[in-house]
């Protein structure tokens, strides 16, 4: 192995609270969009959601599309950013910087080519290995570069989302992730390597949500929240709950969605406006974590916790939902409706919180991150 100059990973004294309390609690909606995917056995409407009929899932469904889908990976998208420019600003060199980059996000990649094969083909880690490619070769460029070149993208990403997720109405079979509904484990596993490789395609947003990230990251605004930051905190949500209430409404059956043009421009509007909703939701939480200081109670620290242990956390959710949700397993998702998968998602989440505070108190990093680490800066 070629062992690193001088990078190394960041200690336990050196973490910023913002980050790491970030991804504890974004890790609560990636639980709640995921899970709502594994639902089967009913018709599938907008953004392959099931057809809910009851009043209570209705709801749910509502809740879970207008504050939730689209809006949590966006927000670990600015966080991976941020957290490029993190390692990028402790290089001794710009050769190492870009070695140890360049590494860490080809065994992202690969580690996302597991998950997605063996568990949950919606992975994310593998999309972060790939912009992490790409923000290797822009970290050079100029702040308003970044940020025009992020402006530019949400065209594509509009464009793409509207194509990707307009689907037939009242479908009784999926047209994304067939594997959710497969009867079978070998069937499933089968059929994951080829969602995987189409997986990009609907999250081209988080390209935008990075580069915004290492714009941030370069000014430390999670570390230090401007007035910028606290205009964010409150117009990325608002922002995201104008865009994903449409879809939320159309998609549950409280108001007809349309035709196919007015289905396109309300997908497209709901990714766009999801990706003002992630930033929102960091910059609301970065405010509050300089609030909260060095005065860390016992939920700040286990919250805190989870997001130091965000790869292993993410991994675990998706082994519960596996083991509960599809046919093959318990087959839950084949009787669930929205507001129990709900319920189910946030108990998962807790599990794993509960999981990463015991390392905590143990001493322990996270499985997955020792062994990126490890992969990461290797020593002779």
């Amino acid at each position: 192995m070629v062992a690193t100059l001088g990078l190394r990973p960041v200690g336990e004294t050196e973490r910023q609270l913002a980050p790491d309390l970030a991804r504890g609690i974004m890790l609560a909606l990636i639980a709640v969009a995921n899970s709502a995917v594994y639902l089967y056995g009913r018709p599938y409407g907008m953004r392959q959601h099931i057809i809910e009929h009851d009043l209570i899932d209705r709801l749910a469904a509502l809740l879970t599309m207008s504050l939730v889908d689209g809006r949590a990976y966006p927000m670990f998208a600015a966080l991976f950013g941020y957290g490029v420019v993190q390692i990028w600003n402790r290089r001794r060199d710009d050769a190492e910087g870009l070695r140890v980059l360049r590494r860490r996000s080809r065994w992202l990649l690969l580690f996302g080519a597991a998950h997605a094969v063996l568990l949950f083909s919606g992975d994310v880690l593998g999309v972060y290995g790939l912009v992490g490619l790409l923000l290797c070769r822009m970290l050079r460029l100029r702040d308003r570069t970044l940020l025009v070149l992020a402006a530019i993208w949400l065209v594509p990403v509009a464009l793409l989302t509207a194509l990707a997720y307009t689907t037939p109405e009242g479908a009784s079979e999926r047209t994304i992730f067939w594997s959710l509904a497969a009867d079978d484990a070998a069937t499933a596993l089968m059929l994951r390597p080829l969602e995987w490789v189409m997986t990009p395609v609907g999250m081209t947003g988080v390209f935008t949500a990075a580069l915004v990230g290492v714009w941030a990251g370069r000014r430390e605004l999670l570390a230090v929240p401007d007035r910028w930051v606290r205009r964010a905190a409150l117009g990325g949500p608002l922002i995201g709950l104008a865009g994903g209430l449409p879809v939320g409404l159309a998609a549950t059956k409280f108001v007809e969605a349309g035709g196919p043009g007015t289905v396109m421009a309300l997908n497209a509007l709901h990714v766009v406006s999801g990706i003002a909703a992630g930033l929102g939701y960091a910059a609301l939480i970065a405010v509050a974590a300089q609030r909260i200081g060095a005065r860390r109670g016992p939920i700040v620290r286990a919250l805190s916790a989870t997001g130091q242990r965000s790869m292993t956390c993410y991994l675990l959710q998706s082994v519960g939902f596996v083991a509960l949700l599809p046919p093959y397993t318990l087959g839950l998702g084949g009787v669930l409706g929205s507001a129990a998968t709900l319920a189910l998602a946030a108990g998962v989440w807790a599990a794993t919180v509960i999981a990463a505070e015991l390392m905590r108190r143990a001493g322990r990093r996270g499985p997955a991150e020792s062994l990126l680490r490890r992969l990461t800066y290797p020593r002779r």
